[in-house]
C-alpha cells in the first residue's frame, strides 16, 4: 500500500510539474509576441532625445545583441534611426542573419508618428 500511494504520489507531482513548465512556456511565448522597437542610432544621438522603453543598439553591433536579447527569429522588429539609413543596415544584416520580421520604420519621427507618440 506505501509503495502504490508513493507511485501515485510521485505520477501527481511529476503532472503538476509539467503543467507548470507548460504554462510559463505559454506565457513566455506571449511576452515575446509583441513587437520590439530598437533604436539604432549613437549613443550621443540617444543622450539628446529617444523614445523611452526602447532599446538602443548600434547598427554596427546589432545582430550579436539581438541573438542575445531577441533568439526567436520570427519577433517583428522595429528599427529606426535619424533618418532611416542606419536602420536599413541594420534590417539587412538581421535578414541575413535569418530574422524574418525586420521592419525599417525610418527615422526617430516617423517611429513616434507610428505610435502616436510626441
Amino acid at each position: 500500500m506505501n509503495t502504490l500511494f508513493g507511485s501515485v504520489r510521485f505520477a501527481l507531482l511529476s503532472l503538476v510539474l509539467l503543467a507548470s513548465t507548460l504554462w510559463t512556456g505559454a506565457l513566455a511565448d506571449e511576452g515575446s509576441a509583441g513587437p520590439v522597437w530598437i533604436d539604432v542610432r549613437s549613443v550621443e544621438e540617444y543622450q539628446e532625445s529617444h523614445i523611452s522603453g526602447d532599446t538602443r543598439i548600434t547598427h554596427t553591433d546589432i545582430v550579436p545583441e539581438v541573438m542575445t536579447l531577441f533568439p526567436d527569429k520570427d519577433t517583428p522588429i522595429y528599427l529606426y534611426c535619424r533618418s532611416g539609413r542606419r536602420a536599413g543596415i541594420a534590417k539587412q544584416a538581421l535578414e541575413e542573419a535569418g530574422y524574418v520580421n525586420v521592419i525599417n520604420a525610418g527615422g526617430i519621427d516617423d517611429a513616434r508618428q507610428a505610435r502616436d507618440l510626441k
